[in-house]
């Protein structure tokens, strides 16, 4: 992949570009300031980009991949193992050094800093993103070292999930105590030129997150939700790093850089739509006549050569077809601008919906399912919701499948690992009874049938990883050999099936 190049130049590019001289000189490396600029305006923005860098490219890739957003284009293999519900120790290594050797690094410096300054408007900040990265890195391993991280021990112990999830809770509700909404925040780029009440709103999202996803599995899940939403202060806008990306080499949106330009020497295309989302977004009847298109469509999938939308299967790369070359298929809508979302306003009203509906409150449900719809088309730039809402109708009964198909199909467009990460917990998409290796067969053309796929289903690769297995999606990541190698407290690895904590 092209991404460590890319962090590298964005962290500094990005960092020089925001103001020349006020964070680092040019030749200081700014996951490495000196100790006299050691201070939370300088590491901010540098542990945002490698974030950024991460979750806005790896993470959305692979998230994509899992939840069968994409699949591999036409004769490349770069993501081909992703496609077949594969991760190696090796493959992820880069991306969890990005997240835990430098941003939870200088984040967890920040926090110190900030501290000892009573500079509470910062801490928060720094603690909100801290809590992002492990939710992320719990999400993929399960368990990774978090209460002796940073602490000077060589090989720090992994800490169950649901342990890191309780710590960084305990810690966002300490920071949320100490800051005002009136505290000045360190320099950053996800809301620049604000202070805390942004970053006390984000916090208070990223809470109900966590507590959503741990809902089944902690018995004070239930009664913190209620207060929260109850307080009701929530992100009102999409939270992203946006409006920091420039049309430049180094400057890119970290998943425009990674597919669709050639700045780190190759031209190469990959991600490709799957064929599970075009055809759920786009359903045909027996006489392949359209009888549902969702506006969004458009939004987040680009046509193909011919003017059409089509999807590929997963587990393959087509690489001996004759028909199904690399136009054949829809890529996804990339600029060089585009954001990263952390969390959307859509995402928070289907967690509120989830909430009602856990406490069969139907009326109270169904509303803040169609706001979430209606959110997710306004995030889209598009109209139509209403058609979006007759078309997957809430129903009580089965609020489950309900929310869990149609926020997968929202974070299409904004945030694919999340949407792998809400099919683990919520079940939904189900896998439908036609697997990949139906719908074309590798060895003849004509096999190519998309019409066997049942729209809001996965389906089994047409190549699985076989210790995932058919009609399983994949539940966790091997861990990381640039950790596991050098940490005689690794755990052994549980096997790729086995859930997360919140998941079992």
């Amino acid at each position: 992949m092209k991404k460590i190049a890319f962090l590298t130049t964005i962290a500094l590019g990005l960092l020089l570009t925001a103001s020349c001289d006020s964070y680092l000189d040019i030749n200081q490396d700014p996951n490495s300031p000196s100790e006299e600029n050691m201070t939370p305006d300088i590491l901010m923005p540098a542990a945002e980009m490698n974030l950024a860098g991460s979750y806005g490219d790896f993470l959305r890739i692979t998230g994509g991949y899992y939840a069968q957003h994409y699949t591999q284009a036409f004769g490349t293999s770069n993501f081909l193992d992703f496609s077949q519900f594969t991760m190696s120790a090796t493959r992820s290594s880069s991306t969890y050094t990005q997240l835990n050797g430098r941003a939870l690094k200088n984040l967890t410096t920040i926090c110190d800093l900030a501290e000892k300054n009573e500079e509470w408007g910062s801490y928060l900040a720094a603690k909100t993103l801290r809590a992002f990265i492990y939710q992320v890195l719990v999400d993929c391993y399960g368990e990774v070292p978090y209460s002796e991280a940073f602490s000077g021990k060589t090989s720090p112990k992994y800490d169950e999930g649901k342990d890191i999830y309780a710590g960084v809770l305990q810690e966002l509700d300490e920071a949320l105590e100490k800051a005002q909404a009136g505290d000045r925040v360190a320099t950053n780029f996800l809301f620049p030129d604000e202070n805390a009440a942004k970053w006390i709103q984000f916090a208070n999202a990223l809470k109900l997150k966590l507590l959503m996803r741990e809902y089944d599995v902690a018995d004070d899940a239930p009664a913190k939700v209620k207060a929260l939403i109850e307080e009701g202060n929530f992100p009102t806008e999409d939270v992203a790093y946006a409006g920091c990306w420039k049309d430049e080499t180094g400057s890119f949106s970290p998943f425009y850089a990674e597919e669709f330009t050639s700045a780190w020497g190759s031209d190469q295309e990959n991600v490709v739509a799957n064929l599970a989302i075009i055809g759920t977004m786009l359903q045909k009847d027996a006489n392949d006549d359209v009888i549902y298109e969702d506006p969004r469509l458009g939004a987040f999938f680009e046509k193909n050569a011919t003017g059409a939308y089509t999807g590929g299967i997963s587990g393959t790369n087509f690489s001996t077809s004759n028909a199904y070359k690399s136009t054949y298929w829809c890529r996804p809508v990339a600029s060089y601008d585009m954001p990263v979302y952390l969390i959307t306003v859509s995402e928070i009203e289907f967690f509120i919906a989830e909430y009602y509906a856990r406490q069969n409150n139907a009326t109270e449900a169904e509303a803040h399912y169609n706001a979430a719809i209606e959110a997710s088309c306004a995030s889209a730039g598009v109209d139509g919701a209403e058609d979006v809402i007759a078309q997957f109708p809430y129903t009580q009964a089965k609020w489950q499948e309900c929310i869990g198909i149609s926020k997968w199909i929202a974070l299409a467009g904004t945030n694919n690992f999340e949407a792998w990460c809400e099919a683990r917990r919520l079940n939904y998409p189900a896998f439908g009874t036609v697997q990949g290796s139906q719908m074309y067969n590798l060895k003849d053309d004509s096999s190519y049938k998309p019409q066997l796929y049942k729209p809001g289903t996965l389906y089994t690769p047409i190549q699985v990883d076989d210790k995932v297995g058919p009609n399983q999606i994949l539940e966790r990541w091997i861990y990381p050999e640039s950790s596991s190698a050098r940490n005689g407290n690794s755990p052994e690895f549980p096997g790729y099936t086995v859930p997360i904590f919140w998941g079992k």
